[in-house]
C-alpha cells in the first residue's frame, strides 16, 4: 500500500459516506412533506413515527462523515470546519432540532405545542439537504479561503510562529457560498432529491390509503424539480473549467472540460454513474406508475433500486472531484491555497493504521442491515401507533 494509494482509499471511504448520507436523507425528505401528505393529527404522527425509526441513521452517518475526513484529511476538516463554521453550525442546528422534535412533540408538560415541534422537522427537512447540497457545490465551484503553511513553521517574513495555518477570507464564514447561484441550483437539487427518496420511503413504510395517492403525486412533483435543477448543475459542470493539480510541482491550475475528462479517462467512474441514474430512474417510475418490470429483478419496492442509485451516483461524483489531479477543495481567493488528496491528507503511519481499521467495515454494515430488518419488521399503520411504543 503506497502513500498514494491510501490517498485514495481514504477518498473512496469518505465519498462511500457521503454517498450513503444522501441516501438516508429520505429521513429529512419525508419530514418535509409532513403537512402536505399527512392532512390529520393522526396521519401526520403516522409519518413522524416511520422516519422516527431511522433519523439516527442519518445523524450517526453525518458525524461519521465528518469524523472520517477529519481523521484522513485533517487539513480540510480545519479549513472547512473551522473556516465556514456558519454554515456547517446552521446544519448542525437543524439536525439537533430534529432530534429533540422527536423526543419532545408529544411529551406532558411541552409548552410549545405539537406543531411547533412538527415545524422544526419541516425546518430540518427543508435546510437540512439545501445546506448541505450548497457545501457539497463548493467542491466544484470553490470557497473562498487561504491556506498559508508556512505559519506553522514560522517561515513567512515577520511571521509570528502559530498553529492557524487557514483561514476564511472574508467575515462571512461559509455562508457567501449561499451567493453562489450555482451552490444554491444544486442545493435545490438535493432538497427534492431527499423528496423524492423521502416519498419513496413512505410509500414502502406507511400502510394508509390516504396518504398514498398524495405521496405517489408528491413523488412526481419532486422528480421533476430535481431533474431540473441536477440537470443544470450536472452540464454546466461537465463543460466549465475544472481545478487540476500538476502530480510533479503541486501546482493548481484551471482545465478546460477537467470533469468531462475525468469521466471520460476513468470509465469505471462513467459506467458506475450511468447504472446509478438508471436506478433512480427505475425506482421512480416504478413507483410513480406502480408498475411491475417482469423482465428485472428488482426488489419490490422503489426505495431500493432507487437508493442504490443515489450512492452510485453520488460516489461517482465525489471520486471525480477527487481523484485523476483534481483539486477537491478548491480556492476562489488564491488558487495555490487549494486542496489536493497529496497536499491535505494525515500522515502515510495515520493512513496506514485506519485502513487496517477500516477492515471492520463490513462488520458495521452487517449489523445495520440486521438492525434496519428487525426495525422494518412490521410496517407503520394506524394499529402500530395506538398499541406500539410511539412518538
Amino acid at each position: 500500500m503506497t502513500y498514494t494509494f491510501l490517498q485514495y482509499y481514504w477518498w473512496f471511504l469518505v465519498s462511500l459516506l457521503g454517498a450513503l448520507l444522501v441516501f438516508l436523507l429520505f429521513v429529512q425528505g419525508a419530514n418535509s412533506l409532513i403537512f402536505s401528505i399527512g392532512h390529520t393529527p393522526e396521519e401526520r404522527r403516522l409519518l413522524i413515527n416511520s422516519t422516527g425509526r431511522k433519523w439516527e441513521f442519518t445523524f450517526t452517518t453525518l458525524v461519521t462523515f465528518g469524523g472520517a475526513f477529519f481523521a484522513s484529511f485533517p487539513l480540510f476538516y480545519s479549513t472547512s470546519f473551522g473556516g465556514a463554521y456558519w454554515l456547517w453550525m446552521l446544519i448542525l442546528l437543524s439536525f439537533v432540532l430534529q432530534a429533540v422534535s422527536y423526543e419532545f412533540q408529544n411529551k406532558l408538560g411541552n409548552l410549545l405545542g405539537t406543531r411547533t415541534f412538527q415545524g422544526f422537522l419541516v425546518f430540518n427537512g427543508i435546510v437540512g439537504p439545501l445546506l448541505l447540497g450548497g457545501a457539497v457545490a463548493t467542491f466544484f465551484n470553490g470557497s473562498n479561503f487561504i491556506v498559508s503553511k508556512d505559519l506553522l513553521i514560522g517561515q513567512s517574513a515577520g511571521a509570528a510562529l502559530t498553529p492557524v495555518i487557514s483561514r476564511w477570507a472574508n467575515a462571512s464564514n461559509g455562508l457567501d457560498a449561499l451567493l453562489d447561484p450555482w451552490n444554491l441550483i444544486f442545493g435545490f437539487a438535493v432538497f427534492f432529491l431527499a423528496r423524492v427518496l423521502g416519498t419513496l420511503y413512505i410509500i414502502n413504510n406507511v400502510r394508509d390509503e390516504a396518504i398514498l395517492p398524495r405521496a405517489r403525486r408528491q413523488l412526481l412533483t419532486a422528480t421533476v424539480a430535481f431533474l431540473i435543477f441536477f440537470l443544470a448543475f450536472f452540464i454546466r459542470t461537465l463543460l466549465k473549467d475544472g481545478y487540476a493539480c500538476d502530480p510533479a510541482t503541486g501546482v493548481i491550475f484551471m482545465e478546460p472540460y477537467k470533469y468531462l475528462n475525468n469521466f471520460l479517462s476513468a470509465w469505471y467512474l462513467l459506467v458506475l454513474l450511468l447504472v446509478g441514474v438508471v436506478l433512480v430512474l427505475l425506482g421512480i417510475v416504478k413507483e410513480a406508475f406502480n408498475l411491475h418490470f417482469s423482465f428485472l429483478v428488482l426488489p419490490p419496492s422503489g426505495i431500493w433500486p432507487t437508493g442504490i442509485g443515489v450512492v452510485l451516483t453520488v460516489l461517482a461524483l465525489f471520486l471525480c472531484v477527487g481523484w485523476n489531479d483534481t483539486a477537491y477543495y478548491p480556492s476562489n481567493t488564491d488558487l495555490q491555497s487549494s486542496l489536493t488528496l497529496a497536499n491535505s491528507c494525515s500522515s502515510e503511519f495515520t493512513l496506514r493504521t485506519m485502513a487496517w481499521v477500516s477492515l471492520l467495515i463490513p462488520f458495521v454494515l452487517a449489523y445495520i442491515v440486521y438492525a434496519w430488518r428487525a426495525i422494518d419488521s412490521k410496517p407503520i399503520d394506524h394499529q402500530e401507533i395506538a398499541e406500539g411504543e410511539a412518538y
